[in-house]
């Protein structure tokens, strides 16, 4: 069949996990709850950072960021998923379906390179700190944020571009929750070899190159930290801890999926959970690592919300003994 021929598919039908009949109430339950936890821990960071004065150093500047990128990615996907759970036929229209494929794409790999871009200024301020403030200033913190949303953007558009102009004749139904490549690539009209080696070389590429300059920077980091004193040593440490968790999480959970779609007696069902457990479980533990890992930050939580220190709610205590 002709490439360029318009596709006889004018909608996609979204089967989600339909088949798990009652128990799909529990899990709209359980992903509405971590989706409202997503957006206030985020939120909360965006105000703290835009509103606290002491919190003005760029690691936070890309840590409001990053929060940002969290918030939109899960938007992208979870409401569209938890409307599916109470309806009996999800629909989304052609041009909504790959707009979400492309959005859900392009900021899984913007908040990669966002976690590389906070991985160097983490290697510029303990490997270089007298030159810290004269490196990361504003326009070069800019640079760098527009760097991270136009790798996304490079890395996402060949596979996309290539998908939007294939036919899909039918079925029509995405065994998924939300329009991903590889349960819509199943349906194109015609052989997708070349569709299938554009996406997972652009995949493995931009984790590739996010991943290896992520451990570059580490790298050096520790040979600094290594020649420090101890006391300086614990502090280095101690600024790093928080994202080298995130980044650990991240990269962990995405090669479980990678594994999941190659392993071929793992039901659909479990490879759909596995890959909404992803999507949501990075920008669910970010605020919470951040928040318990970083005394600035739980001080700004403080500050914000505990401000009379005379007599502090029972959640500024908690607050104060974590401190």
């Amino acid at each position: 069949m002709n490439n360029t021929q318009p596709s006889s598919v004018t909608f996609f039908i979204l089967q989600g996990l339909g088949s798990l009949g009652e128990k799909k109430m529990i899990l709209f339950v359980i992903f509405l709850l971590a989706y409202t936890i997503i957006l206030g821990g985020n939120s909360m960071i965006i105000y703290l950072v835009r509103t606290d004065p002491k919190l003005g150093s760029p690691m936070y500047f890309f840590l409001h960021n990053l929060s940002f990128v969290d918030m939109v990615y899960t938007t992208v996907t979870i409401p569209n998923m938890l409307s599916g759970f109470l309806t009996d036929v999800k629909i989304v229209s052609f041009p909504g379906c790959f707009l979400q494929m492309y959005s859900f794409i392009q900021l899984g790999l913007t908040d990669r390179a966002l976690l590389t871009v906070m991985a160097y200024d983490r290697y510029v301020a303990i490997c270089n700190p007298l030159r810290y403030t004269t490196v990361m200033t504003r326009p070069v913190r800019l640079l760098l944020i527009v760097g991270a949303w136009t790798f996304g953007a490079f890395f996402t558009l060949p596979a996309i571009t290539m998908a939007t102009q294939r036919s899909y004749c039918g079925p029509n139904v995405v065994r998924h929750c939300w329009c991903d490549p590889s349960s819509l690539r199943v349906l194109v009209c015609g052989d997708t070899q070349v569709e299938n080696m554009v996406s997972l070389s652009s995949a493995v590429i931009s984790l590739l190159t996010t991943g290896l300059l992520i451990l570059i920077s580490y790298i050096l980091i520790v040979m600094a930290i290594a020649k420090m004193g101890a006391t300086q040593r614990l502090k280095a440490f101690t600024t790093c801890v928080a994202h080298l968790t995130v980044v650990t999480i991240s990269y962990t959970s995405a090669a479980f999926v990678y594994i999941s779609y190659r392993v071929g007696n793992i039901s659909p069902e479990v490879r759909i959970i596995v890959s909404v457990l992803y999507s949501i479980l990075t920008p669910f533990l970010n605020p919470m690592i951040y928040s318990l890992r970083n005394k600035e930050l739980r001080d700004a939580i403080k500050r914000a919300f505990c401000p009379h220190t005379d007599i502090l709610p029972q959640g500024c205590k908690t607050l104060n003994i974590m401190s």
